[in-house]
């Protein structure tokens, strides 16, 4: 049996218009055409499916019957290709983004909330993750997209393993300092201020950014004491609000008010603490290439 859409879509509309003529003139196709379709499917079918007399045009019980279920069929049909067009734009899926913690205090929630009034029927989760969980979670599918600081990697390691990395948000690292101690009084400071401060860091062996950091320091001409190390950026700013030591922080830190904190810009050669996005380049994911839109709209690319 070889029945098709076009053949369902003809006998839908002599069904409505109960007239072959008023049926091609809404199909803007001739007549004898047309009434070879139909007597095609009732052959097809095995049925009559009209009921034709001189003064009279109705639709057999198996044509009343094919009409409902050829209703359903096209209507299901054309929403079945709307969802795969908007499937296609990026505008139906799920997104699974992994971030550092700070991330969230720079652009991205506003990113992200661009991306929902834009894409209201996707849906998109947050994974906070460090950088090298992220890299391995975009390895396996288990993220789609992930955002991380400095430094940046190697363009060579990123392509062996599928991957893109691209700049996305610009910006410089600030120095925290307990608001009682002395260099909270300056409008900046050097990197090299900090040479005989305790260090709180995070923790080196998750992530390339804090060991970048402590090399800007030796670049700066000191190899500094580290106190104490710790997984979350807001722990370290307890511990500076304490008075424990002095940390290293991405400036959108300083939006957040965070008691007994006070942060200061670096005045010379401050470290970056620029902001990436890594995604794989083996799947053309529609909803990747929208958030990615959205992030760097063509006009700005």
């Amino acid at each position: 049996m070889s029945i098709d859409l076009k053949q369902l879509k003809y006998f839908l509309a002599v069904a409505e218009e109960k007239s072959f003529s008023r049926a091609a003139e809404r199909l803007h196709i001739s007549q004898p055409p047309l009434s070879q379709q139909i007597m095609k499917l009732e052959a097809e079918l095995g049925v009559k499916l009209f009921a034709r007399t001189t003064r009279s045009f109705e639709l057999t019980v198996a044509g009343r019957a094919l009409m409902n279920e050829a209703a359903d069929m096209l209507a299901k049909m054309r929403m079945t290709i709307d969802t795969v067009r908007q499937i296609d734009r990026g505008e139906v899926g799920r997104l699974r983004v992994g971030i550092v913690g700070s991330a969230m205090w720079g652009p991205i929630p506003s990113l992200l909330e661009e991306f929902q009034g834009k894409y209201p029927k996707v849906t998109w989760t947050i994974h906070e993750l460090g950088p090298t969980v992220q890299y391995e979670a975009l390895r396996a599918k288990q993220i789609d997209v992930g955002f991380w600081r400095e430094p940046k990697l190697d363009a060579e390691d990123l392509k062996s393993d599928s991957l893109r990395q691209e700049l996305c948000f610009r910006e410089n690292v600030c120095v925290a300092v307990n608001e009682h101690h002395p260099l909270a009084k300056q409008d900046a400071i050097e990197l090299v201020d900090l040479a005989n401060e305790p260090m709180l860091t995070l923790a080196l062996d998750k992530s390339a950014f804090p060991r970048y950091l402590i090399q800007c320091c030796v670049n700066a001409g000191f190899q500094p004491t580290i106190f104490q190390e710790a997984s979350e950026p807001q722990t370290l700013l307890a511990m500076v609000g304490a008075g424990l030591g002095v940390t290293l922080m991405p400036e959108t830190t300083s939006r957040i008010g965070w008691p007994g904190v006070v942060f200061l810009p670096i005045r010379t050669n401050p470290p970056s603490a620029n902001l990436y996005i890594t995604y794989t380049t083996t799947d053309d994911a529609p909803v990747v290439r929208a958030f990615l839109n959205i992030l760097r709209p063509p006009e700005r690319q």
